[in-house]
């Protein structure tokens, strides 16, 4: 596996509208496996592929309590309730804002084998799940934040 570098706000790259996987193999595996790595090595929690400059719509997440997935062509099929949630990224170091998100979602994927997965998230869980998806659809969450200030 390998440590990708991170893409950054005013790449192209995070504004972009991610293509579905059309097949999983070895090579989305790899993938995946870069992905963990680079999100590890940087003390993320989520991390999407166009934050590695692929136009992928698959998403990782460690939520550091138990919740360890990868995601590819991810949908939140529900949404309920409301929390307002501090959030950073790793495409926008150095800065943090708070963003109106669910409180739980429901979210159907394929998982790094293929399968069909459903994933009941709530909380903080929920929050990266919605962080990491909206990058598939070149979305930062400073453009969602109700403040935005530099850390």
């Amino acid at each position: 596996m390998a440590i990708r570098n991170i893409r950054t706000e005013g790449e192209d790259v995070l504004r972009m509208i991610c293509k579905p996987v059309s097949e999983v193999n070895d090579g989305t595996r790899r993938l995946i496996g870069d992905m963990y790595d680079t999100m590890y090595a940087t003390d993320g929690v989520g991390l999407a592929a166009p934050q590695i400059g692929v136009v992928k719509r698959i998403v990782v997440i460690d939520d550091r309590e138990g919740h360890k997935f990868a995601l590819i062509n991810p949908k939140i099929t529900e949404k309920s309730g409301t929390q307002r949630s501090c959030e950073g990224c790793l495409s926008l170091p150095g800065y943090r804002g708070e963003v109106d998100r669910p409180k739980e979602v429901t979210v159907e994927a394929l998982d790094e084998y293929g399968e069909p997965v459903t994933l009941h998230a709530k909380d903080f869980l929920a929050v990266i799940c919605c962080h990491e998806l909206d990058h598939l659809d070149g979305i930062l969450y400073k453009d969602l934040a109700v403040n935005y200030e530099r850390v």
